[in-house]
């Protein structure tokens, strides 16, 4: 790989894409290429990059963007259903629109992919996110070509349009931020900054024929972590710790009046899934300094460039 190779991006607005953009940029890279179907957040990237290839479009659906992977270098692929209340979103997203991107990897002999898996594979979680990404991974790994499978945990960045930065922006709004239960589930975030360059480090290896579970190297309580939002961003909302049966019944209420919540009762039974994933030597296999998790959270929501963009879901 040099500064010039072709590297294309499906899925590539999203909260990965939009930060990998700004990384590889740093880096020098400058012939880059962003699929995706989300016009207003494609917008937005297209203002912060308006010499970069960026281009709609849906990939569970053969189009014109398939001809745009002629010629590269190599393809990171991010396209992933993170949220809805029905599984149809996640089949064709998560699994069609995987099937064409393999398609157009081995028609136009595209010699490295990286394929952005998640922990959840490996979770007890069982949800539409976890089955139909699951799927993806055994597709990747079954299709023959040169990849390497990371499979991050929870992330939290620049950009982050669900997770820890709508939580950050609700508990702004509002005088009482409410915690389901005891608050005191184990996650381990990851700052999508440190897996960002991760994801250049194997560009830049071609490190392939392997499997990563990429996890956030602390481990941290889901109540310790708003608390550690609420100092950052200096919000005055109230922390207060309400049953699990409450917060739940307020979830499904909430998604019968908005047909894509920002959380969901499925993603609430996995925030309280026991879940302990791998860690791995990871600064040392990509040669990737680790962000502390106070610096990053204070980077997420702090930084003069970045931070204040917000993205749609």
């Amino acid at each position: 790989m040099d500064k010039s190779s072709k590297i294309l991006i499906p899925g590539g607005a999203g909260l990965v894409g939009q930060n990998l953009v700004a990384h590889l940029k740093r880096r020098g890279y400058t012939n880059l290429v962003v699929l995706d179907k989300h016009r207003n957040n494609l917008a937005a990237l297209k203002r912060m990059h308006p010499e970069l290839t960026i281009e709609y479009a849906d990939l569970a659906e053969p189009g014109a963007w398939q001809v745009l992977f002629d010629g590269a270098d190599a393809v990171v692929m991010l396209q992933a259903q993170i949220g809805d209340p029905s599984i149809e979103p996640f089949v064709r997203n998560n699994i069609t629109a995987t099937e064409h991107i393999l398609a157009c990897i081995k028609q136009y002999a595209i010699p490295y992919t990286v394929h952005i898996s998640s922990s959840v594979v490996e979770s007890v979680a069982d949800d539409f996110y976890t089955q139909t990404k699951t799927t993806q991974e055994q597709i990747v790994l079954a299709s023959g070509i040169n990849c390497v499978v990371l499979r991050p945990t929870l992330m939290f960045g620049w950009f982050d349009r669900k997770h820890l930065g709508w939580l950050s922006r609700f508990m702004q709004k509002v005088p009482v931020f409410p915690v389901p239960g005891h608050g005191r589930y184990m996650r381990q975030p990851l700052y999508v900054g440190d897996f960002c360059s991760i994801i250049v480090s194997c560009l830049e290896t071609g490190i392939a024929g392997k499997v990563f579970n990429v996890t956030g190297l602390e481990k941290i309580n889901y109540i310790d972590i708003i608390r550690q939002i609420k100092k950052s961003v200096g919000a005055n909302a109230l922390i207060v710790k309400i049953p699990y049966s409450l917060f739940y019944t307020l979830l499904k209420t909430w998604a019968v009046f908005d047909k894509n919540p920002p959380f969901t009762p499925s993603q609430l039974k996995a925030l309280i899934a026991p879940d302990e994933f791998e860690i791995i030597d990871w600064p040392a296999i990509f040669n990737v300094t680790p962000t502390p998790f106070d610096a990053a959270i204070h980077e997420t929501f702090n930084d003069p460039t970045y931070s204040k963009v917000v993205m749609e879901f």
